[in-house]
């Protein structure tokens, strides 16, 4: 499993409604993209959940690195660059993935909790509390599904868990969501990821 995110910070003055408006005309258009476990389109705005920014910031669980350059070279991400120039893709690697009984209910809310990964820790027993992070979160009430990854460049883990309300059991940046594509769920590998 791969994860990916890229963050558009707009304006304290932009109109959401746009990104509202893109999502409803083009979030279907990875309803069946091969490689792709799940892409949730989230957006944070202004003065909401305590965000301090207008944002579109989706984020991608991927089953294949090629499902996930095809949507980077082949046209689907050109889109969005040619309207709001090219941004900063992160990438991460997976450590966790649980679903909940809720797999294929409608989410709300998404929430990102990053953290550093210490130096001098000793990794398994760090990168083992994620996974039992990650199926604390799954199992919460109204958890749709929880996933840990870890980019080991900047040594960051990230926590990220969606939810089929708005009252996730989750601390981090709270995100709506917009839309969820979801092909590939059934083929993402379920709990620790080596």
């Amino acid at each position: 499993m791969l994860a990916m995110q890229y963050e558009l910070t707009l304006p304290a003055d932009y109109d959401m409604g746009v990104i509202r408006g893109r999502v409803a005309r083009v979030g279907h258009l990875l309803d069946d993209w091969e490689g792709l476990g799940f892409k949730t389109y989230l957006m944070r705005e202004r003065g909401v959940n305590g965000s301090p920014v207008n944002q579109y910031a989706p984020f991608y669980l991927w089953n294949t690195v090629e499902g996930m350059n095809s949507f980077l070279w082949e046209g689907a991400f050109q889109g969005l660059s040619h309207d709001f120039g090219r941004p900063s893709v992160r990438q991460w690697t997976g450590i966790a993935y649980e679903e909940s009984g809720a797999v294929g209910a409608p989410g709300r809310v998404a929430v990102r909790r990053r953290q550093p990964v210490p130096e001098g820790v000793e990794l398994a027993g760090f990168m083992a509390d994620a996974v039992g992070e990650a199926e604390r979160l799954a199992g919460e009430e109204g958890a749709v599904f929880a996933a840990a990854v870890v980019d080991t460049a900047r040594w960051e883990l990230v926590h990220f868990s969606l939810w089929g309300h708005e009252t996730p059991k989750a601390e981090g940046e709270v995100f709506e969501v917009l839309h969820v594509s979801a092909p590939g769920h059934e083929r993402l590998a379920r709990g620790r990821q080596w």
